[in-house]
């Protein structure tokens, strides 16, 4: 199969589109001909080994796997030994999680992390979802957001934002948006209540606190966020130009340095992918509660142009890869 390869850390310039062994599904697991696949901040950190940090104690000079990706969406091609629930041509999406990647022709994923494909989302969509969507399901969950809260969102126009805004709606919260001017109407029709452009306004100035803060950008001091909520959750990593050695995890160390000294509840989630949160993601685009969007689309080939696209023009929304 042909699959988009790193050998080194570095930019986009470091992927290369070249031939490599197809994957063979072991017991547990299947394999997906992929028709999409989406980016994340994810990939871009793992690209670029950015921050430094994430390098150590191994792996100084190269990813530990050649291939970038979580996100995918496509058609069962074969399953292992005890797959029951899956068949060649089932559309499905998964999340891998932190393996072997999905910029390539075929996927192995563990059957786990698989479920199938929304009625009525395009393989485009459904591959948009995974990661992004179920990051912001597991934020707002563990931050026990309920209806009649408020909730600010920082980076409600990213891969994550977007999802956070409507999840955070069907949920039935009171939503105020923070993004850019070129992204204010965006996140208004996708259901912000109010909606602050970061270029005319400082939102840690603005009067009046939040039930919760939600942080998906990680460029805003931990004092800031605090003095804006009762509950305040940390996800933001982001993207820039690359060469941090700490990154966002100075940031992460107060958090949870304060987490421990406070009463005031401060949450850095983690969310583990599973079956079980895809066919929730699924349920709500089945309901309409959850649409993704997609800004770009590219041809698998062309990966390294929108990785380029993903770190320098602060793409909004989804960005996917197509086969």
């Amino acid at each position: 199969m042909r699959a988009i390869v790193q050998d080194r850390y570095g930019g986009p310039e470091q992927l290369r589109w070249t031939e490599v062994a197809t994957p063979e599904p072991g017991d547990g697991e299947v394999l997906i001909a992929t028709r999409a696949a989406s980016l994340n901040a994810w990939d871009w950190h793992f690209m670029r080994g950015d921050p430094y940090l994430m390098r150590l104690p191994r792996n100084l000079t190269r990813p530990a796997h050649r291939i970038r990706g979580r996100d995918v969406a496509g058609e069962v091609a074969a399953v292992g030994a005890g797959v029951t629930e899956f068949r060649v041509g089932d559309p499905v999406f998964a999340d891998l999680g932190a393996r072997e990647g999905t910029f390539a022709e075929f996927v192995r994923a563990p059957r786990e992390l698989v479920a199938p494909k929304p009625a009525g989302l395009s393989m485009i969509e459904a591959a948009a979802l995974p990661l992004a969507a179920g990051a912001a399901l597991g934020c707002l969950r563990e931050a026990g957001l309920t209806a009649g809260q408020r909730l600010l969102i920082n980076g409600a126009s990213g891969g994550v934002g977007t999802f956070a805004v409507q999840i955070a709606k069907a949920f039935g919260a009171e939503v105020t948006a923070v993004c850019s001017t070129r992204n204010v109407d965006l996140v208004t029709e996708l259901g912000a209540d109010h909606v602050i452009d970061y270029h005319r306004e400082d939102f840690a100035r603005r009067p009046g606190r939040f039930d919760v803060v939600l942080d998906l950008v990680g460029n805003r001091t931990l004092a800031d966020l605090r003095s804006k909520g009762g509950t305040v959750v940390l996800s933001g990593g982001g993207t820039s130009r690359g060469g941090s050695f700490l990154g966002p995890f100075p940031l992460v160390v107060r958090g949870m340095l304060a987490a421990r000294t406070t009463r005031q509840r401060i949450i850095l989630p983690e969310p583990a992918p599973s079956r079980a949160t895809l066919e929730t993601l699924g349920a709500m685009t089945g309901s309409g509660a959850l649409t993704p969007v997609v800004d770009r689309t590219y041809p698998l080939a062309e990966a390294a142009d929108a990785m380029r696209y993903l770190e320098t023009e602060h793409a909004r929304a989804k960005v996917v890869l197509t086969v």
